[in-house]
């Protein structure tokens, strides 16, 4: 289980790596908070205010497997809340006052072992990472002003936080892509953005998606 980590100023937030500026107008206003039972009330509100996500996933695709999953949107709310209750299920909320507006999910390959291309990923890997981070999710009020990247950035000082170590993501390649692709489908980013972040190309995975990789630092 994760240490807890208080609400972030964005301002403060570190920066790993790569020629990105900070200076965006959306950082003077928003903060970085945990998951946890305190914040779950606004992470709920944001789900539900976007039916569920995907069908009523509610974020719990890569998770370990259940026999809630499958069962219909309420079930998987509820064990989305069981894992959050446990300290098992970790995410950077993006939050605008006490509204969360975005979240980067993350946490350690026990907490997140479910990964698409897994076979090929289980394969090609040298080691495990001590953390992933598997989606990131926007409010469609929100999109295209540069909140994805704030959220991996609190994901990354949560992380450094905890301890730090060796990050992935999985995100999507989009340097052979000729048609541009809906925001909703980026459910992890893309290359180009985790490489401003710092991050570091390893290898492709699947057809469309790579590994990309950064070392995190531990927060004094």
């Amino acid at each position: 289980m994760m240490p807890l980590a208080p609400r972030t100023q964005l301002s403060l937030l570190p920066f790993y790596g790569g020629s990105m500026s900070t200076d965006t107008s959306t950082d003077a206003t928003l903060e970085i908070s945990p998951l946890t039972s305190e914040t779950w009330p606004a992470f709920d509100d944001l789900v539900q205010r976007h039916n569920g996500i995907f069908g009523g996933c509610w974020c719990i695709w890569f998770h370990p497997d259940g026999p809630e999953r499958g069962q219909g949107a309420e079930a998987n709310r509820e064990l989305k809340k069981r894992y959050v209750a446990a300290g098992e299920a970790h995410a950077a909320l993006v939050m605008d006052a006490d509204v969360a507006i975005a979240w980067a999910e993350y946490g350690t390959p026990v907490e997140l072992p479910t990964i698409h291309h897994r076979k090929q990923y289980d394969a090609e890997k040298d080691r495990d990472p001590d953390y992933r981070i598997t989606c990131v999710f926007v409010d469609r009020r929100y999109r295209r002003l540069g909140i994805t990247e704030i959220a991996i950035r609190g994901a990354l000082d949560l992380i450094a936080q905890a301890g730090g170590g060796v990050v992935e993501a999985y995100p999507h390649d989009l340097t052979d892509q000729t048609k541009k692709m809906s925001s909703s489908f980026l459910y992890n980013g893309t290359r180009q953005l985790y490489e401003r972040l710092g991050f570091r190309y390893v290898r492709p995975k699947g057809l469309k998606n790579c590994v990309m990789s950064i070392e995190v630092p531990a927060q004094p």
